[in-house]
Parts: structure tokens; sequence; C-alpha cells
């Protein structure tokens, strides 16, 4: 939680795309019985993976190794199964945002209620992600544009605006303190 160039509060989970990508390959292999890379689950993350069941699922063919024969095999995986393999890492999302939102100020508290939250990196591109939060919540939850540049730009306005910053990096404490 930023506010006033400052961070009021903040958690941090080791949960991100590889995760959800090492979800779906054992998902597929504990279904299929077929070994799929890294490159493949995170194709299948990106083609069909959603947060939520989409009204209409998504199927795409997977391309891996069976692991009986040991033989290229391909196997049709759909959206709703995604879903259910990357529950795990989403639910360590949600608890560590409902971390923070118990946390935050109660000054900031209505402010977020009315503006939302805003969701940063390449794991806020999963289909869904930002309406999952918003149920599980009941904050309003966006993808901020271009949000796998977004670290990048902000470091790089960051160091251009180091002047503004600098009590914020010296440790002073904050004002919701």
């Amino acid at each position: 939680m930023v506010s006033l160039n400052d961070i009021v509060v903040s958690t941090s989970v080791r949960v991100g795309g590889n995760k959800f990508d090492e979800a779906i390959a054992a998902a597929i292999k504990r279904k299929y019985n077929v070994a799929i890379g890294e490159r493949t689950a995170e194709s299948v993350k990106i083609e069909i993976g959603s947060a939520l069941p989409l009204e209409r699922p998504l199927t795409m063919q997977v391309r891996g190794r069976d692991q009986v024969a040991g033989l290229p095999r391909t196997i049709e995986a759909d959206s709703t199964e995604i879903t259910e393999a990357i529950q795990e890492p989403l639910e360590a999302i949600i608890n560590a945002v409902r971390a923070v939102l118990a946390e935050t100020p109660p000054e900031l508290s209505s402010d977020i209620i009315d503006k939302g939250m805003v969701m940063t990196g390449g794991g806020s591109m999963l289909r869904r992600i930002n309406e999952l939060l918003t149920e599980v919540t009941g904050v309003p939850c966006y993808v901020a544009d271009q949000p796998a540049h977004c670290v990048a730009i902000g470091t790089g306005l960051a160091l251009e605006n180091l002047d503004i910053l600098r009590d914020s990096l010296s440790g002073e404490s904050s004002p919701y303190d």
C-alpha cells in the first residue's frame, strides 16, 4: 500500500507466474500422465489460463512426453482444468492481498473502496484475476496499463524524481505509524 510517496503496508509472497506454470505442469502430469516443460506450461497459462471459470471454456492442444511410454503425446486441455490447477497459488495471492487490506489504516480505507487497487506485473495479465480479487475482497481491482513493464517504468520515474523520494528512502517513519 503506497500513499504520499511512502509504503504504508506491505507483504510479500513468493508466488508469481512461475508458480502458476509449475501448478499447470503438475496438474497435466497428474491427470494425463504427460510431462510438459516450463515453456509449454507458460504457453498453456497464457493461451487458456483463467483465475475464474470462463463462460465458454477455451481448449488447447498440449504436447508433452507420455510418462509410461516415453513417447511424444498430444492431449487437449481446457481452461476449466487450468483454473482448478492454479487455485493454490491464487489462494496465496488472495491471502496476501487480504492481509494488506486488513492492516491498512482506516484513513486510507475509504480511498481504497472508492478508487480500488491496481495490479501490476506479468501475473496480473492472467484472465479474470482482477475480477477474482474484486469478488473476494469487495474492493474494485484494476490491471495497470502495461502491467509487465510497470516496475521498470516506475523505477525510471523514481530515479528522475529522486529528490522527492529521498525522505521515503531515508527510513523515516510513515505519517500513518
